[in-house]
């Protein structure tokens, strides 16, 4: 069994098939949509941008076998579309094709490739309206927070549209006289991109943007659940005039395309958003060919509230971190720590503001919190309640499936919650808060630290000398003070211990995509 596949295997990611053979049909959206979905379909199809295939060397590209995915709305459970399931063959192809690209786009001035990138950038803003609702309707997302991802993805692009130009070498004094001592940086090569279903265009342009901007061109596998805003980038791309080859697309039979991409020589890095355990996995399975490897893995956030904090801001700042994305991104909350001197007052304020979130369609007016992505990610929200209650938890809110049905999940607030129930030990990655009580700030530290994890982590209190002191002790790659949403394209994003290696975003994220060479001209004084 491959790498990649006991991978998949383990996380419980291959347990069924996405694959359906049968022949991709003419027509992209089926009758059964509602008549809402129906019409943002036509817009969709109209748009321009709207693909079902798969890219590979500027061509749009159905699977050699025919077999194709449905890719299903969570919110009502329709299909929107199908798409190809791809493959070894496919992704090989696809592979060849940025191999051989690469050549000349990594020898484009840097200011060349900068203008391809800006107009890529402007491309993506100017389809935000359809590419927020392409979004909402294969993600789940509220359009509000789908619009804001098109920003944020977009900023990616930007950002490192302007940095192509600033990728600095050195000159080093000489040891010697006669010697001149120079270090180049170059684009490591050929990338595969491996990306989730969360955030299904950020979490693509916080990887492409860098990788191109320093001259790589890139294989970008997206999840099979959330393929459709991927795709739609990519057409972007071309438009923007991008070269054909430097941006390739596969989907399909994960474990298939993983292993062709880690098995690949021609394939000099792997930058993958996901899972712990699927990144340990990608680590082993790069070693063979000593890739470079950049993971953004799983998180465990803490949220430390003390009693000197705002509790208007404390409980504002948990919230948005809490319940973001329904809970379905690496940087929520995981677990909201609250001192014993204010913790009845932030329950109580919280648990009212918890109340007040509308879920629903992502597409209706007023909604905070759309469906999960699919029933597997219900049934382990489910399972995490019921072991936290088993040991003691009490629910103050929430706790069962929405009456919306599907996969619509109450926003739910646990108290009396401790380190060993399985929602403090592991992401629940859905819209649970679980509140634990500490009396120290020694405690609290110890509390959030008791992890593996390290990705974000997050402190409300107005006393400065408490967020130097606590900020620096956390084993946190992020934290954020009075703050819940922090990420942005010109900071670094990344973690600590289990939760990855190497940061994304800011001035550092382009070196992940780099190679550093040292010149040593000798005989320099000779005439």
């Amino acid at each position: 069994m491959s790498i990649f596949r006991m991978a998949l295997r383990s996380c419980r990611l291959s347990s069924q098939s996405f694959c359906a053979a049968h022949m991709h049909q003419d027509f992209r959206f089926f009758r059964q949509m509602s008549m809402d979905a129906q019409s943002i379909a036509a817009q969709l199809n109209t748009s321009g941008i709207f693909r079902t295939q798969g890219l590979i060397g500027g061509k749009w590209t159905e699977a050699y076998e025919g077999n194709t995915i449905k890719v299903h709305n969570p919110a009502t459970g329709d299909v929107i579309a199908n798409v190809p399931c791809m493959g070894k063959r496919e992704t090989s192809d696809a592979i060849s094709s940025a191999y051989d690209a690469f050549s000349s786009w990594s020898k484009l001035a840097a200011s060349q490739r900068s203008k391809f990138l800006r107009k890529w950038y402007d491309l993506l803003i100017a389809h935000k309206e359809v590419l927020g609702k392409l979004i909402t309707l294969e993600q789940g997302k509220p359009l509000i927070e789908a619009m804001g991802e098109i920003s944020y993805g977009a900023s990616f692009i930007e950002f490192y549209a302007e940095e192509a130009k600033r990728v600095y070498g050195d000159i080093i004094p000489a040891t010697l006289a006669d010697r001149r001592l120079f270090v180049l940086k170059q684009p490591v090569g050929v990338v595969g991109a491996i990306t989730p279903w969360n955030f299904p265009l950020a979490m693509i342009t916080r990887k492409v943007g860098p990788a191109l901007a320093c001259g790589c061109t890139v294989v970008i596998k997206p999840s099979e659940l959330t393929p459709l805003t991927a795709l739609a980038a990519a057409e972007l791309s071309l438009q923007a005039g991008i070269p054909p080859g430097v941006v390739n697309v596969v989907m399909g039979n994960a474990s298939d395309i993983g292993d062709t991409l880690l098995e690949s020589p021609q394939v000099r890095k792997i930058t993958f958003t996901g899972s712990t355990a699927v990144g340990k996995k990608l680590m082993a399975g790069s070693a063979a060919t000593v890739k470079k490897v950049s993971l953004e893995l799983g998180g465990n956030a803490p949220c430390m509230v003390f009693d000197d904090a705002d509790l208007d801001v404390a409980v504002k700042g948990s919230l948005a971190a809490k319940f973001r994305n329904s809970g379905q991104t690496c940087v929520c909350v995981n677990r909201i720590i609250v001192q014993e001197g204010i913790y009845e007052k932030f329950a109580k304020a919280f648990a009212i503001a918890v109340q007040n979130l509308k879920v629903g369609n992502g597409f209706t007016e007023g909604v905070a919190q759309g469906p999960l992505i699919n029933e597997a990610a219900v049934q382990k929200v489910e399972s995490f309640i019921q072991d936290a209650v088993s040991k003691g938890a009490t629910v103050m809110l929430g706790g069962k499936r929405h009456s919306l049905g599907m996969t619509f999940y109450e926003p739910t607030v646990i108290s009396n919650a401790n380190s060993e129930m399985l929602i403090s030990r592991e992401e629940v990655f859905g819209p649970v808060a679980p509140l634990i009580r500490f009396k120290t700030e020694e405690e609290a530290i110890r509390i959030a630290n008791d992890t593996n994890a390290g990705l974000a982590s997050y402190i409300f209190t107005t006393n400065v000398q408490r967020s130097w002191r606590v900020s620096e002790a956390l084993e946190y790659g992020l934290v954020g003070v009075n703050e819940g949403i922090i990420s942005t394209e010109v900071a670094p994003f990344g973690g600590f211990k289990q939760s990855g290696l190497g940061r994304e975003g800011s001035k550092y994220g382009i070196d992940e995509y780099l190679e550093i060479k040292y010149i040593c001209l000798g005989n320099m004084d000779r005439a």
